[in-house]
């Protein structure tokens, strides 16, 4: 039992890691109806960027909440600027280009980050500075929680709570509640597509920055393709949850993390990656819309 609840432990760590990375898919879905493939890889900027700037202000070793702030900055703004310039430059001139164009276009600019990256930064591996020690700040027999997973809890409840605030709070989130809805009739009503898709595009590079922050803290190895993999769970997760929601977003990453954390294990780490599919296939054949998605029907 002990095992188990350690396990679930582990497993909502990961998944909040897709979720923050999964709400950047499902929230451009919901206005542009674009996969934007590149954001694997703009969560691995993230974490480049968090690095970089750890060296550049000379926080190797430095434990402490402070140095954790600033370089979690860094990573958001530098992501940020990244998110804007994707759809600035790549996304908004083929936005009126039939769905296929712009599908080739997301997987062109996400091998253009990766290979990019590895020039940029270096084929080889980089070792996160650990801004924190390790160690257990809760502990009940042997089920422990560390004091980084309490921060990636604490971290990502704040970055989903600031999201809602955003979203159903503040006019511009009414206004990308409209821009999803119905681009054309918001121009028409005076709102300024072109601003709010790009503001849609850096909110989810932010999210997707302090992911790469997080499990650079977590997991100290990182490299130009780190983004792959965890990019296209999270990308199961949006699709899980139902695409286009960001509760389905959430709830879609805490079970992909979850799932993954136990089938290693209790069954094999071979099969850490095929879960992922595994569980979408089972839910999609259930509910196509996905778990908290919802059916739109399409004039043709």
């Amino acid at each position: 039992m002990e095992q188990l609840l350690q396990q679930l432990v582990n497993g909502l760590a990961w998944g909040s890691i897709y979720a923050l990375i999964a709400l950047g898919y499902t929230m451009v879905y919901g206005i542009l109806q674009l996969i934007n493939f590149a954001h694997g890889d703009v969560y691995m900027i993230g974490a480049m960027a968090g690095f970089y700037a750890a060296a550049f202000l000379g926080f190797r070793g430095e434990t402490g909440f402070f140095p954790f702030i600033i370089v979690l900055l860094a990573a958001m703004l530098a992501c940020g600027v990244l998110g804007y310039a994707i759809e600035r430059v790549v996304y908004r001139p083929i936005r009126r280009a039939p769905r296929l164009s712009a599908l080739i276009t997301a997987i062109g600019m996400s091998l253009f980050l990766e290979y990019g990256g590895q020039i940029l930064f270096g084929a080889d591996p980089k070792f996160y500075p650990q801004l924190f020690t390790s160690e257990a700040v809760f502990r009940w027999g042997t089920v422990s929680i560390s004091n980084l997973q309490l921060l990636i809890f604490v971290v990502t409840i704040i970055m989903m709570l600031a999201l809602r605030f955003i979203v159903m709070e503040t006019r511009v989130g009414k206004a990308m509640r409209a821009v999803s809805f119905h681009a054309g009739a918001s121009s028409l009503m005076g709102i300024n597509v072109n601003k709010i898709i790009a503001f849609t595009f850096i909110l989810g590079s932010v999210l997707a920055a302090a992911a790469g922050t997080l499990v650079g803290l977590s997991n100290p190895k990182i490299d130009p393709l780190m983004g792959i993999m965890p990019g296209i769970k999270a990308f199961v997760a949006a699709v899980l949850g139902g695409i286009g929601s960001i509760p389905g977003a959430m709830l879609g990453g805490i079970i992909m993390g979850l799932a993954e954390v136990l089938v290693v294990g209790y069954i094999s780490s071979t099969f850490r990656d095929a879960i992922a599919f595994i569980i979408l296939i089972m839910i999609l054949l259930v509910k196509p819309t996905g778990l908290l998605g919802s059916t739109v029907r399409e004039k043709v």
